[in-house]
């Protein structure tokens, strides 16, 4: 598994890189000024990067004691993305509400917006991330699909 400060450099540089793309895209996208995106975003960065702490701790856990591995396959990691992003959904949604004063339907399609770029984003950054950054018990296995 992962050590503390690694999962730590994970987080924030995935939160970093996401919010670098995101602000211009969504302000693009929902015709808002780019300081309302990025003051959701942040807050949304913050609140995601707590969770993405505590879930991909989780999930590598229960991932080891269900598989004796943490490597992940395509299957999973698409799994891995989508749960993740399941449970953000239901935290953001009253905090992009609240943030932008409007509606919860309003703040729902845009939070599936994000979280359609996410899904995607969150599976491109692990690969990449796993390539990168390798646990020493990945280097010598297989690489599965």
């Amino acid at each position: 598994m992962r050590s503390p400060l690694d999962r730590l450099r994970h987080a924030l540089s995935f939160e970093i890189i996401a919010l670098l793309l995101i602000v211009p895209l969504g302000a693009i996208a929902f015709a808002m000024p780019a300081h309302h995106i990025g003051a959701v975003g942040f807050a949304g960065a913050t609140l995601a990067t707590v969770w993405n702490l505590i879930y991909n701790y989780g999930f590598d856990r229960a991932l080891r004691r269900l598989t004796g591995t943490t490597q992940k396959s395509l299957r999973v990691r698409a799994l891995h993305a989508v749960l993740f992003e399941l449970g953000l959904l239901v935290a953001l949604l009253p905090v992009i509400a609240w943030m932008l004063d409007i509606s919860l339907w309003r703040a729902l399609v845009m939070d599936l917006y994000f979280a359609g770029f996410y899904i995607a984003y969150a599976f491109a950054f692990n690969w990449a991330y796993d390539r990168l950054f390798p646990l020493p018990d990945w280097r010598n296995a297989p690489q599965t699909a």
